[in-house]
This record gives structure tokens, sequence and C-alpha cells, in this order.
């Protein structure tokens, strides 16, 4: 039996906007058909054309509060290392109060960005006693008030790099055995919110878990069928000192410990060797790509080509959350690509098109990297949607063929109506700038 039926002037519908598609969402959320006679009993959005929600599989939400913070050199020039030190001092200062507030924010702006769901890389476990995981249970409670589909990646971090000691600023990631990691992470899976959060299993890095651990966590997340994450070669400092500790890069030694396949996916790979992305796509395996915190870190640039010849699925996700706004971190990947090789169209699908392979990107390839079936308008799905405003003055003179190339290179967040998870539209719609 249907809930409600939401009816757009335009559906994309995987391929093209259609007109006049009837979104048929179950009591569960679930879209059951899509249908085509309209009823009296439509939700009926005049001048709307709806989107699938984009999938950011990468946030760390606590670091909202650092927009606008280590942004000054008076030293000379910065690096992610001295940015790393200005998240500590933020860390220092978190209190369940602080945290829930920047968390729910960073979700409502991701929200408000066309973002439906967030793979949230969840390490700030302790407030100041450095004991009990307070903080953990605050981010699944500010998820739900926000409104939005959290997948909580609950996240191991061990070491202060390898074979180091914690230091200062790592005290409040801690998670000393994987015993103590199951412990919690089953705790939470009994406190998640039915139908709109799920978890997966995560190792922070190569420099943060020992590898016999990541082992072990990632053998144990295989058997309970989770999706694993992993930050994997953001930086070259993170090669050179697994290099020197394990005899390998990084992704060659994660290539060579654990049985890789689709369920797994790599953050960054700024740095990744070509023969070892083309081992690793091979696995079906995923990337993620922040584009927007690698270039406010100056991590270095991907090469995505070669990512792309080698088969590897990529999907984006919001990092930092210094700006969040999924069409630009979208543009971002595509268009530091054209600076770089002086050539336009990097990433398009079979067809040649950049905009269609950018929402396949920011949309079902995530959800295929979160283990959730989202991304797609189509029955059997989640009836996650955007809204955008045709009406919207950026995307005046738009011809019908040409709309989606309009929203994704040409417009942000000001074309954004509303946002619906699950069929409930948790930023009902409405237009913004008239």
């Amino acid at each position: 039996m249907s809930k409600r039926r939401i009816r757009a002037d335009l559906t994309w519908t995987g391929s093209s906007f259609e007109r006049d598609v009837i979104i048929a969402v179950d009591d569960g959320g679930m879209i059951s058909a899509l249908e085509s006679t309209p009823s009296r009993d439509d939700e009926h959005l005049p001048d709307i054309a709806l989107l699938p929600g984009f999938v950011n599989v990468h946030s760390h939400a606590f670091q909202r509060g650092l927009r606008g913070r280590g942004e000054r050199f008076p030293e000379g020039a910065g690096s992610f290392w001295t940015w790393r030190e200005a998240m500590y001092e933020l860390v220092e200062t978190m209190t369940a109060e602080s945290i829930y507030a920047i968390s729910r924010q960073a979700f409502e702006e991701m929200l408000a960005a066309g973002m439906t769901t967030v793979g949230e890389f969840h390490y700030l476990h302790h407030d100041a006693s450095c004991d009990g995981f307070g903080f953990d249970d605050i981010i699944l409670r500010a998820a739900a008030d926000a409104g939005i589909r959290l997948v909580l990646l609950n996240t191991m971090y061990t070491t202060g790099g390898i074979g180091q000691p914690l230091g200062r600023g790592q005290r409040r990631f801690m998670v000393r055995t994987t015993d103590d990691y199951w412990r919690q992470y089953d705790r939470l899976a009994s406190r998640l919110l039915g139908g709109t959060q799920s978890m997966g299993v995560v190792a922070h890095s190569i420099r943060a878990v020992p590898l016999a651990d990541i082992v072990a966590l990632h053998r144990e997340s295989v058997r309970r069928g989770h999706v694993f994450h992993m930050h994997v070669e953001e930086q070259r400092q993170e090669i050179e000192s697994c290099r020197a500790s394990y005899g390998g890069t990084p992704m060659h030694t994660l290539l060579d410990a654990l049985p890789i396949d689709q369920r797994f996916t790599a953050v960054h790979c700024t740095h990744t060797d070509p023969a070892d992305m083309a081992a690793y796509a091979a696995t079906g395996a995923n990337v993620c790509l922040c584009p927007l915190t690698e270039g406010n870190l100056g991590d270095g640039l991907a090469d995505v080509p070669g990512m792309l010849d080698s088969g590897a699925r990529l999907c984006f996700g919001t990092d930092s959350n210094a700006r969040l706004c999924a069409m630009e971190e979208l543009r971002w990947m595509e268009y530091v690509q054209r600076l770089a090789r002086e050539r336009r169209g990097v990433i398009v699908d079979a067809s040649g098109e950049v905009a269609r392979a950018l929402l396949r990107i920011g949309t079902r390839n995530g959800a295929r990297a979160l283990g959730i079936p989202a991304g797609r308008i189509e029955a059997g799905h989640v009836a996650d949607v955007v809204a955008i405003d045709l009406t919207h003055p950026s995307l005046a003179g738009t011809s019908a063929p040409d709309l989606l190339d309009a929203i994704m290179l040409g417009t942000g967040n000001e074309t954004i109506a509303g946002t619906c998870v699950g069929g409930r539209w948790v930023r009902p719609v409405r237009r913004n700038w008239q």
C-alpha cells in the first residue's frame, strides 16, 4: 500500500528527465513503483525537477567547527600536518553540547545541499575524560534530529603513527583493542534509528591501527557482511612510513593482507601508485575522493584518469566540511583534472556525458560504497530525492536536453528547493530566492 504519491514536472529516472512521473512511496519510506497515471491524491510539485538524493560517503562532522580556522600562515606555507594541529586544538574544546551542535549543524547543511545520506567516519569517541565513548551516541542523536540518513562508520584508532603511542591531541580517539571496538559497535547497533540509520566498519588508517588489528577487524566485517572504510595514501609521509615499517606502500600492504572486495572503500588515494590502483580496482572496491577538502589541505592531485581506466568505482565525500555543496564537490572532481591535464571531459560516461557521470558518482556509486539501497529513483530503493527549483534565475534559458548539465555544472545550493528522506520532506519544498 502506497503511503504517498509525489509528482514533479520532471523526474530523473536514470538516464534522462521524464515528465509527470509519479513516485509511489510505501509506509517504510521505500519507492514501491514509478507510475504515470495522475491522481487527485498526488502531491504535485509544479516547476520542480527531482533528482536522487546525493550520497556523501565521507564526513567528519565535528570538523565543521574548523570552518574559518587554520587559514592563516604567518610563518609561511602550511600543510596537512599543520592543519592537523588546528584540528587537535578543536578536539580539546569538544563537549557533549558542542559536538552535538556542530554535528547537527553539519548534517542540516548537508540536507540543504541535497545530501540525503552521510557516511559519518566517526573517530572522536570520548569527552575530556577519554573514557566511555560518550560522543558516539551523540552523533546518532544529531543525525536523527537533523533528519539525514546516517551510515555510522565507527572508527578504530589506536596509535599515533605506526608503532607510536597516541599523542595528546589523539587521546579522545582511542579504541584500545578490537574486542573493545566490537563491544561498542554492537551496543551502538542496538540503538540505531530503524529505517534511516545503519553502520559500517572502519580502520582509520595504516598509521592509526596496527596491521594485525586491521586484518582482524576486516575479517570480522566480512563475516558480518558490513562495508569497510579506511583512509589510504592521502599523504606522502604516510607512504614512506609504511614502506619503512611494512616494506611496501599502504595500498600494496593492504592488498597483500586483505581479501578486498566491493564492500571496501579507500578514501583519498591521492598518491597511489598506478599499478597498485589497477590491482585495487580489479577487486571491485571503491575510491572516495573529497575534492574540496583535498584542495583546502593541499593534499595533491589524484590520478583520476588512471583510476577510471582501471575501472575504479568513484564516489565523493565532504571530509572536513569546510564547504558543503554536492554540485561543487563533483565539479571540482572534473575541473581540477581539466586544469592539470589541459583537456576537457575527463570524467565521462559511455556517451561522453560529464554531468551524468558526475551524478552517478554522487548518487549510485556512493550508495554502493555505503551498502544501502539509495541513489536511484527506482522501485525497491529508498525515497530519497532532491527538489530542484526550475524557476531559479541560474537555470533561466536552459532547455530540457541541457538541464542536468546546467544543474551539475552551473548551479549550487541556491537551486535546491527541498530535500526528502524516506518519503518525508525534511526540508519542505519552497522557493528560496523570490
